[in-house]
């Protein structure tokens, strides 16, 4: 397949190059009004961390984009951001001041499953698309609509599962793995892809339990798993209720290995969970302390020119937010520049139409031609943290 960084793409009467993992369009007299994207995340809350990691990789992206001239002839793309603060209803309500109201191209968001997935009908339903950095829900994307408007660049769940079940048996042998569940749609939906991850390679749980966001101790269900015989505990759960398990193991004294999904990383989860919040190996997509290259060193150093806190790739935390976001917004600007409009349903035919995209992530070879997912189960990392910093796990990938 020829290279895109050599290569011009002739979309909709314009031409868009992407050269060193940017999408760029070229400059056409006229320019226009500013295109809209609309970014709903948390930006209050436990959660702040990563809605700000969403935030961040974003605008990075479109400071490249309108710096090389921005989209549809010039037209400069513009940033909205709304804070859901984790409340599917305040998804909702901004959504719909979004796309009614501020009348954006397309919607960027969904850090927690169930925001996400209340968000769907809405963008469905007005025809806008909705791309996806974060919320791994399967459903998000597998909505059953005709057509679908909803893209993600992120971990999906049943592929997580898979993922999570393969680093317990390969790294710490685990044989009889216990499960432990957030109690809400979430964990319930991750609950059965885990258990079929396990069937699939003839393993059984030792048992499953569920505790709630609002529990502060979760040693009565991590002590019916340690009692069943768990030689590893299949977490999910998001930031402080992950915290919350890693203490009442420490109050148990029960060192048992802990593989979970991401949710840990979403916030200040090695402040919250203590001296041992570095026992938890979770997924990621991507990591900034990985091998070099040069996009990964072209988005570090505007993160450093931009923000003040950062410093290296240590303090990109959590980095998926970046780095999912950063890729779904260049893919984004290639949909647009495709449909050669702002039109929904010609974005939406943009995404099944991009061809090649060498990105922050991966090098995407048309990314939604098949599936409306992006990233895969071959393109995740473990991690852990290291004090407030989250680094790769050793080993980081199995």
């Amino acid at each position: 397949m020829p290279q895109p960084s050599r290569r011009t793409l002739l979309i909709g009467g314009g031409a868009v190059m992407a050269l060193g993992g940017a999408a760029i369009a070229l400059k056409r007299p006229g320019g226009g009004e500013p295109i809209k994207i609309g970014l709903i995340t948390a930006l209050s809350g436990q959660s702040a961390r990563s809605g700000e990691a969403i935030s961040r990789g974003l605008t990075v992206a479109i400071d490249e984009i309108n710096a090389a001239g921005g989209l549809l002839g010039g037209r400069q793309v513009e940033l909205i951001r709304r804070d859901d603060e984790s409340s599917p209803a305040k998804g909702v309500t901004a959504a719909r001041e979004l796309i009614f109201k501020e009348k954006v191209a397309v919607l960027v968001g969904g850090l927690d499953t169930p925001v996400a997935r209340a968000i769907v009908p809405i963008a469905t339903q007005a025809k806008t698309p909705f791309m996806v950095p974060w919320a791994a829900g399967t459903a998000i994307t597998h909505n059953g609509a005709d057509p679908n408007f909803v893209f993600r660049v992120s971990a999906v769940d049943e592929e997580v599962d898979k993922a999570m079940v393969a680093y317990a048996r390969e790294v710490f042998s685990a044989r009889k793995p216990g499960l432990i569940m957030l109690n809400n749609p979430w964990g319930e939906s991750n609950e059965k892809g885990l258990q079929a991850a396990l069937s699939a390679t003839g393993l059984s749980p030792a048992g499953s339990e569920r505790f709630e966001a609002s529990d502060i101790d979760v040693t009565p269900q991590l002590g019916r798993l340690r009692a069943a015989g768990a030689d590893a505990l299949l977490l999910v759960g998001t930031v402080g209720p992950s915290a919350q398990v890693v203490k009442s193991l420490d109050r148990m004294g029960w060192t048992v290995p802990v593989v979970s999904h991401w949710g840990p990383a979403g916030g200040r989860f090695g402040e919250l969970a203590g001296p041992n919040a570095g026992r938890v190996k979770f997924v990621q997509t991507y990591s900034f302390a990985g091998p070099s290259s040069p996009i990964r060193d072209r988005v570090m150093t505007a993160l450093k020119a931009k923000y003040a806190d950062i410093k290296g790739p240590a303090d990109v935390t959590p980095a998926v937010g970046v780095a999912n976001a950063y890729d779904a917004m260049h893919l984004t600007a290639l949909a647009i520049a495709k449909a050669g409009s702002t039109d929904g349903d010609a974005v939406r035919r943009g995404y099944a139409g991009v061809e090649v995209y060498d990105g922050l992530i991966k090098r995407y070879e048309r990314p939604f031609a098949t599936s409306h997912d992006a990233l895969g189960q071959q393109d995740y990392v473990w991690a852990q943290f290291e004090g407030d910093h989250i680094v790769l796990a050793s080993p980081s990938r199995v």
